[in-house]
């Protein structure tokens, strides 16, 4: 896709700013309410305070599930402000799934600084990720009258999430793994929290099945576009604009889209890499660690001949196309239809 704008009349930063500010205090207040030291623990997380506990102003993430809330309730016809409850609900699952993920990935940096359990220990980063969980089940409920029907939807989407999370886990130790299956992965581990963030703002603003359905299509498609990016800077990303190590997804042998629509085509680059991965199974994570650059430049290289990038970018772009159909099947304001369309092309040329 072009890096030109298609919706000139939207602002993405100003969308992305407005879930931030909304939502920023009701979060802190949420987890001002864990128990010490839970609560400095979460705001590390968060990069309210450094390692020190010292205030910090740190970067706290893209804020797309917030801005998609807001516009989520405004599609129903109400205020920003409705879906600010499920805003924050979504934000503590996916921050209970982050710091799950990078205790069981190893991962040591998150935005460009330690992880969690890096700095307060393993025990630590799973009784926050708890602590989170519940408290946005907690959130939910409260939210009012159409509560019990938002917390239906957020129940559903963080199984899923989980789902996701031990798929992704169990194709690490598997030598094949087909396109359609790590689709299905990614559809639960990113998809679904994307569509429950699309359709929360709505069902709080008191809008019919028909509607919040459809945008949960939409978020649904915008999650598997956002993760296809994800997983080619997952090989591809410049470490100083991801905070993450260089082959990050390689060093973790994840079966991430490139790898397995790589390892499925035809021809000598993808027969080269079944043999490299296959070998590469056998070792022990000890092994592992002793590659050096070359190593996974190689297999990032054979990965692109085989036309792994190419398909997956192509992938990002079918699922863009799919998300922003959805929007087109159900009455909106104009305006919000043109934000969330906006918010899906800025997810598919992002570099981070």
């Amino acid at each position: 896709m072009t890096t030109a704008n298609p919706h000139p009349g939207v602002a993405v930063p100003a969308l992305l700013e407005r879930g931030r500010a909304l939502t920023a205090p009701a979060l802190r207040d949420a987890v001002g309410r864990l128990a010490a030291p839970m609560d400095t623990v979460a705001a590390y997380h968060f990069g309210w305070i450094d390692a020190q506990g010292r205030p910090a102003e740190q970067d706290s993430g893209k804020a797309v599930r917030p801005a998609l809330a807001l516009l989520s309730a405004e599609a129903a016809g109400a205020p920003p402000a409705t879906g600010v409850p499920g805003a924050v609900a979504v934000e503590l699952v996916h921050n209970f799934s982050l710091l799950h993920d990078d205790l069981m990935d190893g991962d040591e940096q998150r935005r460009h600084r330690d992880t969690v359990w890096k700095v307060h220990g393993p025990a630590q980063a799973i009784l926050v990720g708890d602590a989170l969980f519940a408290l946005a089940n907690e959130i939910i409920l409260n939210a009012g009258e159409a509560g019990p029907r938002a917390a239906r939807r957020l129940a559903t989407a963080s199984r899923r999430l989980v789902d996701g999370q031990a798929q992704d886990l169990a194709f690490e130790h598997r030598e094949r793994v087909s396109v359609a299956e790590c689709l299905e992965m990614e559809g639960n581990k990113t998809g679904a929290l994307l569509a429950c963030a699309a359709s929360i703002g709505a069902v709080l603003g008191g809008a019919e099945d028909a509607l919040a359905d459809a945008l949960e299509v939409y978020g649904h498609h915008l999650g598997l576009a956002f993760q296809a990016v994800d997983d080619v800077l997952g090989v591809w990303g410049d470490p100083a604009t991801t905070g993450k190590r260089t082959w990050s997804d390689l060093r973790q042998r994840k079966k991430s889209l490139p790898v397995v629509a790589a390892l499925a085509a035809p021809g000598p680059a993808a027969e080269r890499l079944t043999a490299l991965l296959t070998a590469d199974a056998k070792k022990s994570p000890e092994e592992f660690d002793d590659f050096d650059e070359a190593e996974f430049a190689a297999r990032a290289a054979l990965i692109e001949e085989a036309g792994g990038r190419a398909w997956t970018e192509a992938e990002a772009r079918r699922q863009y196309d799919a998300a922003v159909a959805a929007l087109d099947t159900v009455p909106m304001p104009a305006g919000v239809r043109e934000g969330l369309a906006a918010l899906a092309d800025f997810v598919v040329v992002r570099k981070k």
